[in-house]
This record gives C-alpha cells, sequence and structure tokens, in this order.
C-alpha cells in the first residue's frame, strides 16, 4: 500500500496528545486507503472549528419594508481539541445559528467557518461529527432500536460494532426496557436521550450538542454530564448549548453570546474572577451591561434565567 506522509499538529496546551493522535488517525483509516481520504497530506487538529469575522443575517430589502435582521455580528473564535465549551446567552442571541453554521445547515454571509481545518459541506470532516439538533430529528413510525440501526448503517458501522454500541447506549441512556418501542409512544424526554445516543454511535471525535438535557430529570441530567467529561478525558471536543448554569459551570470554557457578538470567552472561574460576581447568571448580566453598579444590576443566585 503507498504511504501518505501525514503530519499531526496538536497545541502544547494539551494533555494526553499521543493517545488521541492514535484515535484520530484510527478513526479515520476507513479501508486503510488514505489517498483516497485526503486530498492533502497535512491534517491539522487544532482548532476543530474556528470561526473567522462571521455575519450571519436573516430576511430580504423590498420596496416597502427592510427586514433583514443580522444574528451574528463578525465572530472570531477557535475551539481546541478535547475541550468541553458551553455556548451561553438568551434566546435570539445567536447560539442556534452558530450551531448550523458548524453543521453546514447554512453558510455565512461573511466570514469563513472551518471543522477540522476544512470548510462545509466537511468532505473528510462529516463522519467524525456527531450532532444532536434542538428539535429531535427521529422517525417516530419505527422502534428507538430500528432508529439507531438506520443511522448505523447510514454511517457505516460494522455489525458486530453496531450491535456492540446499540446495546452499550441503551444502557447508558436507560432506554433499554424500551429499544422495542416506537419512538412515536416515546416522551420527550426519552426522545432526546435517543437523539443523543444517536450522535454518539459512531463513537465520533467532536460532538456539537444543542440544549442536550432540555426535558431530562436531575439523575439523567448528571449521567450525560458524567460520561461527557469522561469522554472529554479521552480527547472528543464538544460542544453544547444550554441554559442550565450548574451545566455551564462544567465546561472547560464559557463563551457568552449577546445580541449577535461574543462578549466574553473564559473559564467559569475567570469569569466570576473578572467581573466579581457571585454566580454565572450575575456575571452574564454584568458583562451584557459593564456600566451598571453591581448591586443595582445583579439579582441573587436564583433569581434569574438566562435563556427561558
Amino acid at each position: 500500500m503507498t504511504q501518505v506522509p501525514i503530519q499531526i499538529f496538536i497545541s502544547s496546551q494539551t494533555l494526553r496528545s499521543s493517545a488521541r493522535k492514535a484515535y484520530y488517525l484510527n478513526a479515520i483509516r476507513i479501508g486503510n486507503n488514505l489517498e483516497q481520504i485526503f486530498a492533502q497530506e497535512r491534517i491539522t487538529l487544532e482548532p476543530m472549528i474556528e470561526f473567522s469575522g462571521v455575519t450571519q443575517g436573516f430576511g430580504h430589502k423590498t420596496p416597502i419594508k427592510d427586514e433583514r435582521r443580522v444574528v451574528l455580528n463578525d465572530v472570531s473564535l477557535q475551539i481546541d481539541e478535547g475541550e468541553i465549551v458551553c455556548l451561553l446567552g438568551p434566546s435570539g442571541c445567536g447560539k442556534t445559528t452558530m450551531v448550523n453554521l458548524i453543521m453546514g445547515i447554512t453558510v455565512p454571509l461573511k466570514g469563513t467557518v472551518r471543522v477540522m481545518g476544512e470548510l462545509a459541506p466537511y468532505e473528510q470532516a462529516r463522519k467524525l461529527i456527531g450532532f444532536m439538533p434542538q428539535d429531535d430529528a427521529l422517525y417516530c413510525d419505527i422502534t428507538a432500536e430500528e432508529n439507531l440501526r438506520f443511522f448505523g448503517t447510514m454511517n457505516n458501522l460494522k455489525p458486530v460494532t453496531m450491535n456492540e454500541r446499540i446495546d452499550a447506549l441503551f444502557s447508558f441512556t436507560r432506554l433499554q426496557d424500551h429499544r422495542k418501542k416506537l419512538v412515536s409512544k416515546y416522551s420527550s424526554g426519552m426522545k432526546r436521550r435517543l437523539s443523543l445516543a444517536i450522535a454518539l454511535l459512531h463513537d465520533p471525535i467532536l460532538l456539537v450538542l444543542d440544549e442536550p438535557t432540555v426535558g431530562l430529570d436531575p439523575s439523567h441530567r448528571l449521567v450525560i454530564w458524567d460520561e461527557l467529561s469522561r469522554l472529554s478525558h479521552l480527547g472528543k471536543t464538544i460542544l453544547v448549548t444550554t441554559h442550565i448554569m450548574d451545566e455551564a459551570a462544567r465546561c472547560d470554557r464559557i463563551i457568552m453570546l449577546y445580541e449577535g457578538c461574543i462578549i466574553a470567552s473564559d473559564t467559569p472561574l475567570a469569569l466570576l474572577e473578572k467581573t466579581g460576581a457571585d454566580n454565572l447568571e450575575q456575571a452574564f448580566l454584568l458583562l451584557e451591561n459593564p456600566n451598571a453598579a453591581l448591586s443595582e444590576q445583579l439579582p441573587t443566585e436564583g433569581e434569574v434565567s438566562i435563556d427561558a
């Protein structure tokens, strides 16, 4: 077999580099034909996601009315390999728009979005991404197990691997007693858990999860976040949107959005230290309105929700 030289770049800030490099290479060696998989000989692992001067808007201008609206305004960021990053902000601030751009569902009006160094439609990177949309994308007229087998087939999983992964994910999501049930009979919380199982099914190295724990009880949320932490330690990159503050606090970094702009990007502890706030709700409100006095602007913990 022809050997294709590959150069790997990994951030000095990340740990377990050798294990992550091996994981990545194993994930992409489909059929041991690297020439067919890569048009280039250099694979860049960092950043996993990169926005450069991205502006996005919707609507149209007519002779009668200008209905154009800017949703993201000149956004630049990067997310490195192995991070758990939270997008945090009020409804309409641009979180789901950013997720759609990352997944190549839409393209920016200005600027670029790259995932693993590629522009949409991510010919090589897409097979390494697990996506959980805000609205469940499930086939309700078939069973939960049939849904998983369908998506496993779409991702070219071998039968033995598919069976092992399906059994493990039904156990993880606590749906093993409901695997033969029609998805139309599932509750909203069960559908969210099944959607997460589908995102994890092909063992991706990048997870993009839009409100993954909406409708779940605290015990299920805890199990899911423990698993996300474990996956991060294995080298996977995880991007989540959430409005639950204790979940945001478990992330390596929080990117705060307000009116289509990034107003902060740092660790939860650093955000609290920089603002002098007692909690993340207060930190967000102070960053949203930096000229306000802390005593006048900020509520006590538990009085406000950033995103209803």
